[in-house]
């Protein structure tokens, strides 16, 4: 490679690919970061958009003048400034001049110009005309007035403004977004009269910190009527960090019953936001909401109805729910990355932004009144000259009959120099009437008072700061407006849990033996009464509520949670809740749960231990579900028992040996998980051994009947009865009349 490299004899330029390709792609990084992406601390204008207020002016179409077609504009900025695509920079046009994407907007469009439903609507350029705003003279204004820095356009041919000499800080009104080559920005749009109260107060107390900005400046002021939710001390670490959020949300009202939506976040669709709650609405995951119509007019831009179910219906919590869900409530990244005086992109806090733009304004304005000064001085001398050329009239006219080069004559003569020499000659005879010297003098006197001034100034900082301070007052009480987002404090957005959104029907979820699932509607159905797959029957059931989480206990002793609107319809078989939950191998399903969140279950091992645990401790998202009873050597899990009265309920236990106890649901701890105390006293022995078991642990409240079924035959034991077995917990119980110590099962009977 050292052989070839840097040899031209042969007229080609040869390096390494390394070098090639980061040459080129540095080349391309900053021509997109300097020249395309971001803005200009000066004018706040990306080149695009510079190019296209300058060559609408170039064109005359000025606020007053008449429309022209958007098409002109953009061939003239293609052609002379900007050859790139012409869909990019009519598009960049377009957000200029749309008031609901831009502060303040730059041109005046007539014709369709997009909408806030859809930005992207707007008609071709062909059929398009525009004109120049009244803002866009705060950026010209000063155009031809030496404030400028020229720089040739892409052929040469003619001079472009580097940054345009901007009379206010354009690059916090309007903001920008930008993505370059390893960074973005994001600047929010500001309130007029805020930012040049904070320019204001930051020259006259050039100290000032930020959190005193801030209170000229309250937050950032979005083309919309929506409110911002940012809270103060956020807004204020955006400042200080140049990062952070703005967050928006919509506005709303009520009125006869319904939500009135009556503006959006910034370039938020109202055709969005409806599809979005229309599609919850489908998927049966907003049943408080009935209807929704798009009522938006000329008179009203934004006018969305939302039709609540009934009047019983909380209208924040919807609305909290909608903007945690919807576009109702939007988020805005900030990110003040600007290239700065120097040429450097940096990103800036907001003081460092506000002192380097009124230095950039200074220099702006001291420029300006340099030009000016130069043009007095200029004129001045020429006045000079020709008062000298009036006062000697006769004598400047034999010179310039009799003198072969009276140029050279006058200037000998009278002193003059060329340029005064140029002018007297260039003079017409009929300015030289009588009236002539009190014309000269006068304007020699208006312009020497102007020179005075104009050095007073120059030399005075105190004074030029003065009338910076006049310039920015003016234009802000000409062009400034009220702050359109006000900046309130809200709760803050949250999506409403599941079960808030599923209607509250009474349902009743069965259990089969086999561990099929499924849910019928009411509480009055026999569960027992309904089919099941051939070799299976029914297991359990409990009652609750369709937005209630079911809870299925299995033979590990770990409890799993489903909601009940998702279980299958009774009409069917059901499902296998093994489909639906990741239970260990050869589990299988003991009991089901439902009720309140307080709700409580007696929860058992066939070892004579149990203890209380309330259904919100049980409830789970994970499908491997989560461990609640703990189970001895050799026992096996019972079927949950629902808790009526916990002062008055008492627990019956019955073993495969026939005997029974009775005890008082109170002994009884309230655990989250666990083994439990022991309720009637079995041999662990025997209970691994499976000699003896409990066969039934259940709930009886205080005026119900208990129905012992053996065989064919069933025994029912009512309050008194059941006395006869009471007994501290722990012991073993006494034994049931012969012919029913071989229990099958038990029923609860309640009048």
């Amino acid at each position: 490679m050292s052989d070839i490299q840097g040899r031209e004899d042969d007229g080609i330029e040869r390096m390494p690919l390394k070098t090639f390709t980061e040459t080129a792609y540095l080349n391309y990084s900053m021509y997109v970061i300097l020249d395309r992406a971001l803005p200009n601390i000066g004018d706040g204008m990306k080149p695009v958009q510079r190019r296209i207020v300058y060559a609408m002016s170039e064109l005359g179409l000025s606020a007053t003048a008449k429309f022209k077609k958007s098409a002109r504009t953009v061939g003239d900025v293609l052609g002379k400034f900007h050859p790139h695509g012409d869909s990019a920079c009519y598009e960049a046009m377009v957000l200029m001049a749309q008031p609901f994407s831009t502060r303040y907007p730059f041109i005046d469009g007539q014709g369709n110009w997009g909408s806030t439903d859809d930005p992207k609507s707007f008609a071709a350029m062909r059929y398009t005309e525009s004109r120049m705003t009244r803002y866009s003279e705060l950026m010209l204004s000063e155009v031809a007035l030496g404030t400028v820095d020229w720089a040739p356009n892409f052929d040469g041919t003619i001079d472009e403004p580097t940054v345009l000499p901007a009379r206010v800080p354009n690059v916090l009104l309007n903001g920008t977004t930008g993505i370059a080559v390893g960074m973005a920005t994001d600047i929010p749009p500001h309130n007029m009269r805020e930012v040049v109260s904070a320019c204001i107060h930051l020259l006259d107390e050039p100290k000032a910190d930020l959190a005193a900005l801030c209170e000229h400046i309250k937050g950032p002021d979005f083309p919309t009527d929506a409110e911002i939710i940012t809270p103060k001390a956020d807004i204020l670490k955006m400042y200080e960090s140049g990062h952070g959020s703005v967050r928006m949300r919509a506005l709303y009202e009520r009125e006869d019953g319904d939500i009135i939506i009556t503006a959006l976040p910034h370039h938020v669709s109202g055709a969005k936001v409806l599809e979005q709650i229309a599609s919850q609405m489908t998927a049966k995951k907003l049943p408080m909401v009935e209807d929704l119509r798009d009522e938006s007019d000329h008179e009203h831009p934004t006018r969305l109805v939302i039709t609540p179910r009934s009047n019983r219906v909380e209208i924040e919590p919807l609305m909290l729910h909608l903007f945690a869900t919807t576009d109702l409530e939007r988020t805005y990244r900030a990110n003040f990355n600007i290239i700065g005086i120097d040429g450097k992109p940096q990103v800036k806090d907001l003081r460092s932004l506000l002192v380097e733009w009124l230095l950039f304004r200074t220099e702006t304005v001291r420029k300006r009144l340099q030009y000016r000064l130069d043009k007095v001085n200029r004129r001045l001398h020429l006045l000079d000259g020709l008062l000298i050329a009036f006062l000697n009239m006769d004598e400047v006219i034999h010179i310039i009959r009799s003198e072969e080069k009276p140029k050279q004559a006058l200037m000998k003569r009278f002193e003059l120099s060329e340029e005064q020499a140029d002018y007297v000659l260039d003079t017409k005879l009929r300015q030289l009437a009588r009236l002539e010297e009190m014309k000269i003098r006068a304007e020699q006197e208006e312009l020497a008072k102007e020179r005075d001034t104009l050095e007073k100034t120059l030399g005075s900082k105190a004074r030029l700061k003065t009338l910076i301070r006049k310039e920015l007052i003016a234009d802000a009480e000409a062009y400034g407006d009220d702050r359109r987002s006000p900046i309130v404090a809200r709760d803050i957005a949250a999506a409403m849990d599941e079960t808030a959104l599923t209607p509250a029907e009474p349902v009743t979820v069965i259990l089969s033996e086999k561990g099929w699932v499924r849910s019928a509607k009411g509480h009055e159905m026999d569960p027992t009464s309904i089919t099941y797959k051939s070799g299976d029957s029914f297991a359990s059931a409990a009652h609750g509520r369709s937005n209630q989480s079911s809870i299925f206990i299995d033979s590990t002793g770990r409890c799993y949670a489903v909601l009940a609107h998702t279980l299958p319809s009774a009409r069917g078989h059901g499902e296998p809740l093994s489909g639906r939950l990741n239970s260990p191998d050869g589990a299988s399903f003991k009991g089901v749960m439902m009720g309140a969140a307080d709700d409580q279950y007696l929860i058992a091992s066939d070892a004579g231990y149990g203890f209380i645990s309330k259904l919100s401790t049980m409830i789970t998202k994970n499908k491997a579900g989560k461990v609640l009873l703990s189970l001895p050597k050799g026992a096996e899990v019972l079927a949950p028992a629902p808790i009526r009265n916990a002062a008055t309920d008492l627990i019956v236990t019955i073993t495969s040996e026939g005997r029974m106890l009775v005890n008082s649901i109170s002994e009884l701890p309230e655990l989250t998980k666990g083994k439990g105390i022991k309720v009637i006293g079995i041999p662990s022995k025997r209970v691994a051994d499976r000699e003896e078991y409990v066969v039934a642990m259940t709930i009886v409240p205080a005026k119900a009947t208990l129905v012992v079924y053996s065989g064919q035959r069933h025994l029912k034991l009512k309050a008194k009865d059941l006395a006869a077995y009471e007994g501290e917990r722990g012991r073993r119980g006494n034994k049931l009349p012969r012919g029913f110590q071989r229990v099958e099962r038990v029923e609860v009977e309640e009048k």
